[in-house]
Order: structure tokens, then C-alpha cells, then sequence
């Protein structure tokens, strides 16, 4: 690791997921704050997803024909920090639309080409992804815990603050990040949909779909259903952070796992956990020790699912096609997968209840994990 860009790689998901743990749990809570409902709720958030469809395929084809990719980093941060401000100068739903879409377009561009460059950092020590990784998990941590805190004691409407903070240190992060050698593959000179178009390839990407969607209810009203039944804010803050603190470990903990089990096992595993988890958010919110169990399982759902889709993105995708290969699977999975989940929670939580909401989730993992068994054989 004494070769990498360690720390300058580390800060940068640092704080790009600090902006996650300042979104995810309370953009939902300051938008309840402005007498949104259910509906509106669903679409604003999905906002952050609906960008990932298109941005990152634009930027990742961008990147890697020009050969710069820390540079469009830097240019897609900076202008999601100046699509962010017009958010304090009024709340109505249009004007939040169009900033948030504006400021989701550029921010969703940084992290596939981020990923990339690690992954080229790393060179044949992949598996120590996680190492690097985890430090997002860090800062998503910080970001729940300190803004969960301070939120029982100021109006939520300081969110804006904090987010905009947080995107100023981002772009301060970008700027030194090196760019890394990318290496030739053989396949270079082929179209990307050479690959894509593999039996595989296809599992593992509509899978990503699926699970992106499973994730919808929980990433849009998790935080609003844990505070409808009594939680107070840090307390929210605090399962937030004990699902990150598992996911820590699991990243930690990946180089000795995929040493004993395959990635497709990693996959199977983690979906299979996903089912019982969302069953458990949807039917157990009543008892505390239910909702912790479920939070511990998030070391699944996300920790071990995430490491094992980004190298598994990574085995598929070489070369030249390293930046389209992660943009393809963020843009599939996080983007269409997440904005279905946004826009199918928003129109289930008030007409069908939280339960049955959490239920379609687990429908989706469960669907994710039986595409995977059926195709993904490596």
C-alpha cells in the first residue's frame, strides 16, 4: 500500500460519502420540513439516482478517450457545488427540482471515475480495494452520527449548510489526486457492448438493478419510519452508523474472505441477507432489538455485495473500458435501479403502508438473487 496515493485517494471518498450520510438520512427529514408529501419526497430523492442513469456513461465515455480522468473529476465536483447553492434561495418543489437535478448530474459523474482510478492504483492487489474504500464508510459515519446529534438540538434547515461544506472540502480533495497509468488490454479495440452483451455480464448488471431497487425504500424513508415510531434523531443517526461500522469490517475483512469463496458466493450471500432484512425493517420497526439486526446486516447488503460488485465490475471491464465499465454498472444498478426504488416507495409508502413497501424490497433482492444463481457462472 506504501506506493498508492493512499491518503489522497482515502480523503476523497472520505467526505464524497460524508455527503451520502448528510443526504440519505436527513435530505428526506428537511424535505418533510417543508410540507412535502409522500410523492414529492419520492421523486426529489430519487433525483440523486435518476442522473446516475446518464451522467456517468457521458463523463466515464469522456474519460476514457481523453485519458483524464481525475481531471473530470474535478470539473464535475466543482459544478455540483455551484448547482447545490440555489437551494437556500427558495423551497418550492419546482425550484428544488431543477437545483437538485442539476447538482445530482455532476456529482453522480466523480464517483465510477474515482473507483476506476483506484482499481488502476491498485494494479493486481485489487482485493485491497476495501482498504481504501472504507474510509467513506468513515465519513459517512461522521457525517450520521454529528449531524443525527445536532439535529435534536437545531432545525433541520442546517442541512443546507453542511452539505455545501462538505462539497468545498470535496473539491478540495479532487485536486490531488494523481491520475493513474491505465494499462493496455487486448480488448481495447473492441465496443464496449462486445461485452456487455455476455450472458454474464447481463446477469450481474440486472442483478445490480434489483438490488438498487430492493434499497429504494430504505435509502428514501427509512430514516422518516425509524422518526414516525417514536426515534429521535440521534438515535436514527446511530443505526445508521452501526450498518457502516459492520461495513467497515467487511471491507477489512475481504482480502482473507476471497481467498476462500467466490465472488458469485459473495453475491448469492448477500442477496439471500437482503430478503430477510427488509422483511425485518418492514414488519419488526416495533422492537429495537429487530431494527439493530437488521442494521448489522447492512455489513451484507451493502459491505460485501459492494466490494464484490466493484471487483466484479473491474473482471469484466479492462483497459480502456475500466471508467465505461464502472459508469455502465452505476448508471444500470444505482441509477435506473435506484431511482424505480425512489419513485416505487413514493407511491406504496401512504396507498399500500411501510410494510408492504419493505416487502416489495425484499421481492426485488429476492428476484436479484435468483437471476444470479441462474446466470452468474464463472
Amino acid at each position: 500500500m506504501h506506493s498508492l496515493p493512499y491518503w489522497r485517494l482515502s480523503g476523497f471518498y472520505f467526505f464524497y460519502f460524508a455527503f451520502v450520510g448528510a443526504m440519505a438520512p436527513f435530505w428526506g427529514l428537511y424535505l418533510q420540513s417543508l410540507a412535502f408529501n409522500a410523492f414529492q419526497i419520492g421523486v426529489l430523492m430519487s433525483l440523486l439516482q435518476v442522473m446516475r442513469m446518464f451522467a456517468p456513461n457521458i463523463w466515464g465515455w469522456v474519460a476514457d478517450r481523453a485519458g483524464k480522468r481525475v481531471a473530470i473529476v474535478q470539473i464535475a465536483v466543482g459544478l455540483s457545488l455551484l448547482s447545490f447553492i440555489p437551494v437556500f434561495f427558495s423551497s418550492s418543489f419546482a425550484w428544488l427540482f431543477v437545483a437538485m437535478s442539476l447538482m445530482s448530474f455532476f456529482w453522480s459523474a466523480s464517483l465510477p471515475l474515482v473507483e476506476a482510478t483506484t482499481l488502476s492504483h491498485l494494479g493486481e492487489k485489487t482485493a485491497k480495494y476495501g482498504r481504501i474504500r472504507l474510509w467513506g464508510s468513515v465519513g459517512f459515519i461522521a457525517a450520521v452520527i454529528g449531524l443525527g446529534y445536532l439535529f435534536d438540538y437545531v432545525a433541520i434547515r442546517w442541512l443546507l449548510w453542511a452539505v455545501l461544506g462538505i462539497l468545498a472540502t470535496l473539491l478540495l480533495f479532487s485536486r490531488y489526486i494523481p491520475e493513474a497509468v491505465v494499462v493496455p488490454h487486448h480488448t481495447d479495440h473492441l465496443p464496449i457492448w462486445h461485452i456487455i452483451r455476455r450472458p454474464e455480464v447481463l446477469a450481474f448488471i440486472g442483478a445490480g438493478f434489483l438490488m438498487a431497487a430492493a434499497h429504494g425504500a430504505y435509502y428514501t424513508f427509512y430514516s422518516i419510519y425509524l422518526v414516525d415510531h417514536g426515534y429521535a434523531k440521534s438515535s436514527v443517526g446511530l443505526l445508521w452508523s452501526l450498518g457502516v461500522v459492520c461495513e467497515i469490517g467487511v471491507f477489512l475483512w475481504m482480502p482473507r474472505l476471497l481467498k476462500r469463496v467466490t465472488l458469485r458466493q459473495v453475491l448469492l450471500a448477500s442477496l439471500a441477507l437482503a430478503v430477510l432484512r427488509f422483511l425485518m425493517i418492514g414488519w419488526g420497526v416495533g422492537w429495537i432489538a429487530v431494527i439493530v439486526v437488521a442494521q448489522l446486516l447492512h455489513a451484507a447488503t451493502f459491505g460485501a455485495y459492494h466490494s464484490a460488485a466493484v471487483e466484479m465490475v473491474h473482471r469484466f471491464f479492462k483497459g480502456r473500458h475500466q471508467a465505461q465499465g464502472q459508469a455502465l454498472y452505476n448508471s444500470v444498478s444505482f441509477g435506473a435501479g435506484g431511482t424505480l426504488g425512489g419513485l416505487y416507495s413514493g407511491l406504496t409508502w401512504e396507498t399500500m403502508g411501510p410494510n408492504v413497501t419493505f416487502t416489495i424490497a425484499a421481492a426485488f433482492a429476492l428476484a436479484a438473487f435468483g437471476l444470479v444463481a441462474w446466470k452468474l457462472r464463472l
